[in-house]
């Protein structure tokens, strides 16, 4: 999975606030018909065995954030946590 690669590179200290953002754009997106079901499973099997900030937890949170509100996310990985190399292997996956 390329989000898991992508997750590594991402300091650990920056893991919480952006796993709570995540989860944010997720939760309210209105484009939640474009989430897959087995994406969606992902996560909440996530969910049940520990917090997301995990590197898998992580993963399925950005690539469904990705998924559903790509423009928020990236935006917050560049300008909050500036983490733009992040933002640009995200965009090399896509």
């Amino acid at each position: 999975m390329a989000y898991q690669k992508i997750v590594k590179t991402i300091p650990v200290e920056k893991r919480e606030k952006l796993s709570d953002k995540l989860l944010d754009f997720v939760l309210k997106s209105k484009k939640e018909s474009k989430m897959p079901s087995d994406l969606a499973y992902t996560i909440l099997n996530q969910w049940q065995l520990g917090p997301l900030t995990t590197e898998m937890g992580l993963a399925v949170l950005l690539e469904a954030a990705i998924l559903l509100e790509s423009e928020k996310t990236l935006e917050f990985l560049d300008q909050e946590l500036q983490l733009l190399e992040v933002v640009k292997a995200i965009k090399e996956t896509k």
